[in-house]
């Protein structure tokens, strides 16, 4: 639109406007406004192998449990576990992490340690309990979900040194820890895993919604300097874990499943004596 001012004679200025036509051209869709440089951004490939792997050990452990053979299906867990550990330290290691990467590791997650364990502990010990074994395992499963998807949301609010709730797949490998320290003990047909199974199986559901706090290994530097006694716990944990790994695997998951309600615990009691004596020192 152009306006001129032309001056009439013996009068005010005279405005003429006059409209332009638009030019009409074709329209361009939304993608094809986005940026190229955004169009060529893939996934990156490393990372996302170890998660499909990991997210493959889940579905062959199920399948595992299905025609009955228990034993392999939880040494595919917690090969899921190692996979699951590793695409997570590759991607920070080669600085490849991504929302994607994120999002692909929950589903897989719920699948190897939330489906995984739950089948396979509903037809080792929970059959017997019918409806009350069938809800232990659906529990299990869904709050397996609401776990990682409480996670994805807090990943940037929360503090890295440690997580809110158990994590799902240490809860998985509890599960997986009393199986086979029942194969171990030689008890894997004892009835009484029926019923060690099942509070067990409510018990972790309800710690991976809880607000326990729990620590993380992944702000863990391995670069840094240690004292002697480190490396020498280390050799002794290691050569405990090639004697006795089924015990060791039981205790190391047991006492990391109970540190949360323990943490908890010492430092409920540590603010209590403390505002006992705030208290004691407002009071004359």
């Amino acid at each position: 639109m152009s306006a001129i001012n032309d001056p009439q004679p013996g009068g005010p200025f005279v405005t003429k406007v006059r409209l332009l036509r638009r030019k009409r051209g074709t329209r361009v869709s939304l993608k094809q406004r986005v940026p190229a440089a955004q169009l060529k951004k893939g996934i990156y490939l490393i990372p996302s192998l170890f998660t499909t792997g990991n997210l493959i050990c889940g579905f062959f452990s199920i399948i595992l449990t299905f025609n009955g053979k228990y034993l392999e299906a939880a040494y595919l867990i917690i090969l899921a576990h190692l996979l699951d550990g590793l695409d997570g330290y590759v991607a920070r290691l080669t600085k490849s992490t991504s929302q994607f990467g994120v999002e692909f590791d929950s589903l897989a997650d719920l699948i190897s340690f939330g489906l995984a364990p739950a089948i396979l502990v509903y037809y080792w010990a929970l059959v017997p309990w019918k409806t009350w074994g069938s809800v232990a395992a659906c529990l299990f499963v869904v709050c397996g979900a609401l776990r990682l998807a409480r996670f994805n949301v807090q990943i940037k609010s929360v503090e890295k040194s440690h997580f809110v709730g158990l994590p799902t797949p240490a809860a998985a490998e509890m599960i997986v820890a009393i199986v086979l320290m029942y194969f171990f003990l030689g008890g894997e047909g004892a009835t009484h895993k029926q019923v060690i199974l099942l509070l067990a199986i409510y018990f972790l559901a309800g710690l991976m919604v809880s607000n326990f706090r729990y620590f993380s290994l992944k702000q863990l530097n391995l670069k840094k300097r240690h004292s002697l006694r480190i490396l020498v716990s280390a050799i002794l944990l290691i050569l405990i874990t090639i004697a006795e790994p089924q015990i060791m695997f039981f205790t190391v998951f047991l006492l990391y499943t109970l540190s949360g309600p323990l943490l908890w615990g010492l430092t409920f009691r540590k603010r209590r004596r403390e505002k006992r004596k705030e208290m004691a020192e407002v009071l004359p």
